[in-house]
């Protein structure tokens, strides 16, 4: 659109001025500039540069960009699903507490008990693989190497492992001495309670012993193990004659930061919620201690299976954990939250995650414990893995939309001027000619840096993570926006005219008045500069807390002012003659009078939206 209004506006201007004046080739030349004046060629630009240094800036906060898109995204996110293991906790395991029969010994306790706990570990060695990548097993095999305790010489048959179904594994040795077969099993305690075919009094005394480590915070497994006498190893777990050993509780202590990037993410208007494998009660004590909302509320596997979409739906609302979640649940989860109108950043590590990372609006999978099929499926890989690398993304997806939306408003703005001063002289033939293609070429030597570097490198709002997401259906650049935009122009514009008029009226000749006026419009472009940068610090604030690209372009630009001004090989390139130091006395008075209007605008919204203080 703004090609073919440049495009007809351009001939109009070539006609008049040829009309007027008679002279062809300066109408072709006053035609180009025209041109050059109406076409914000920065846009895509600037957006091309500001999404791949935003996507630079994320690597180095350890989250990598896989879609640039995302970028933007993650400015409406309203809710962030995230793992437990890994993400929120640090993922290393350690036995925290064992327990058998009726009895739990912490691990303080575990040398004065090496006895009682020997069997107990023994089992939960063999039932683990020998060459661990679990953090379970190796915290598992971490105390048997400090307990001095080794396998037995056993060769493995065969091994069950866990399933959807059944969350359990059982290994199946024959001995090296003997005839005798083995089993060793671990799992979840409800799995195991039911392999071992308890009574319901035994489960319920387990079950008590469970909920109190969990209640701690522990991840909790249960351990059974039997002799197999059949000939015939059986088809599943469920028929074995597994007797029931005891429990094992892991601690995974959270992020210490974690706890602050969840208030960061709630003060932001955005809801954690936590989606574990875990028991419920564990899960509830970890997510009690991140500060999570709703972590009272629980919803697990078995009761998600049996909702309904709508009921799913309506508890989704006030739920902030949902535990013993299996992978493909989660895609529901996704699709009910977006079903609510939220929009929904993942995380995800596994294979099975990629359906709900691809679902989700901003997939993001682990860098460090992530398959390739869930890094394919994601918009943004973690890195590190940690919670806290998600919530700094949020915030540097926020300042880089605000920063896009400021320097599309500086773009427009700064056009209106150079639009109105190469149009108005062309229509009136008393006016001498302001602006020829070169100075506009010079111009866009300053506005595209600026536009690039300067808004690009200016750090975020003081209220960037205590505002709510922005509304997905808003205009990235609405009227409002182009309204003040174009306010800034005529500002410009007015204060640019007001310093040509003056010059006309003190008799400069016509190159002067064109240096007078083209320095009170670079001088005015700096200022405006200056006051676009922020939407809640004032100009002495920006200069203060040294946007050394703005420093750079701020000065680059006034000494090549004064170089073009002053020396005269540049002079009669640019068709400027020097009227004399005291004659861009109005440029300056007149730059700083906008400056202190614009300022005072934005003192006026601070004031009307206190929480931008």
């Amino acid at each position: 659109n703004l090609f073919i209004i440049g495009g007809l506006l351009s001939v109009v201007v070539i006609a008049a001025f040829f009309f007027s004046r008679g002279n062809i080739l300066q109408a072709i030349l006053s035609g180009l500039a025209a041109a050059l004046a109406l076409l914000p060629e920065e846009f895509p630009v600037v957006l091309t540069i500001f999404l791949a240094l935003g996507a630079w800036r994320l690597s180095k906060n350890k989250v990598l960009t896989r879609k640039p898109s995302a970028i933007e995204t993650l400015g409406s996110a309203t809710v962030l699903c995230s793992d437990k293991t890994g993400t929120i906790t640090h993922n290393k395991m350690e036995i925290a507490a064992l327990a058998k029969a009726e009895k739990i010994w912490h691990a303080r306790e575990f040398k004065n008990a090496a006895d009682e706990i020997k069997p107990l570990l023994e089992t939960l060695l063999h039932a683990s693989q020998e060459n661990p990548f679990d953090p379970m097993e190796k915290a598992i095999l971490a105390a048997n190497v400090s307990y001095q305790l080794h396998r037995e010489k056993l060769v493995l048959l065969q091994e069950y492992p866990l399933s959807k179904s059944l969350f359990a594994m059982t290994r199946v040795f024959a001995s090296v001495h003997s005839q005798r077969r083995l089993a060793f099993c671990k799992g979840a305690p409800e799995a195991l309670f039911a392999l071992c075919k308890l009574s319901e009094e035994e489960i319920q005394k387990h079950t008590t012993m469970v909920h109190q480590m969990a209640e701690s915070g522990y991840r909790v497994l249960a351990c059974a193990e039997c002799v197999i006498t059949d000939e015939e190893l059986p088809a599943e777990q469920h028929q074995f004659p597994f007797n029931y050993q005891g429990l094992v509780a892991f601690e995974d202590p959270v992020r210490p930061e974690v706890p602050d990037a969840v208030k960061e993410c709630r003060e932001a208007g955005i809801r954690v919620i936590m989606i574990t494998g875990d028991y419920p009660a564990t899960a509830k004590s970890i997510a009690a201690q991140t500060g999570l909302e709703y972590h009272e509320s629980v919803i697990t596997g078995t009761e998600l299976s049996e909702m309904s979409e709508q009921t799913l739906r309506e508890k989704i609302k006030k739920t902030g954990v949902f535990a013993r979640i299996i992978p493909e649940q989660k895609l529901r989860i996704i699709r009910a939250l977006k079903a609510n109108g939220d929009v929904v950043a993942m995380t995800g590590d596994g294979v099975n995650d990629a359906p709900a990372l691809k679902a989700a609006d901003i997939g993001i999978a682990m860098g460090m414990k992530g398959t390739d099929v869930a890094r394919e499926a994601s918009s943004l890989v973690l890195l590190d893995d940690n919670f806290a690398s998600i919530a700094d993304a949020i915030k540097s997806g926020r300042r880089i939309f605000d920063n896009l939306q400021k320097v599309m408003s500086y773009i427009i703005a700064i056009h209106i001027p150079i639009i109105g001063l190469v149009l108005i002289p062309a229509f009136i033939p008393a006016l001498p000619l302001l602006f020829l293609p070169l100075h506009i070429v010079f111009m866009e030597l300053i506005i595209d840096p600026v536009c690039s570097v300067a808004f690009e490198s200016e750090q975020a709002e003081k209220d960037i993570m205590k505002r709510p997401p922005r509304n997905p259906e808003e205009r990235f650049f609405g009227p409002r926006k182009i309204a003040f935009g174009i306010l800034k122009g005529l500002l410009l514009t007015g204060m640019v005219m007001m310093v040509y008029f003056l010059s006309i009226n003190e008799g400069h000749s016509d190159a002067e008045v064109r240096a007078i006026a083209f320095s009170s419009l670079i001088v005015g472009n700096l200022f405006l500069v200056s006051t676009s940068l922020s939407k809640t610090r004032n100009f002495i604030s920006v200069f203060r807390e040294k946007n050394n690209a703005l420093m750079t372009i701020f000065l680059s630009a006034l000494v090549l002012l004064f170089m073009i001004i002053s020396i005269p090989a540049l002079q009669r390139i640019f068709s400027l003659e020097f009227p004399g130091y005291a004659h861009f006395v109005p440029a300056f008075a007149g730059s700083f009078l906008m400056l202190i209007i614009l300022e005072g605008i934005k003192w006026l919204a601070i004031r009307k939206n206190p929480a931008r203080e």
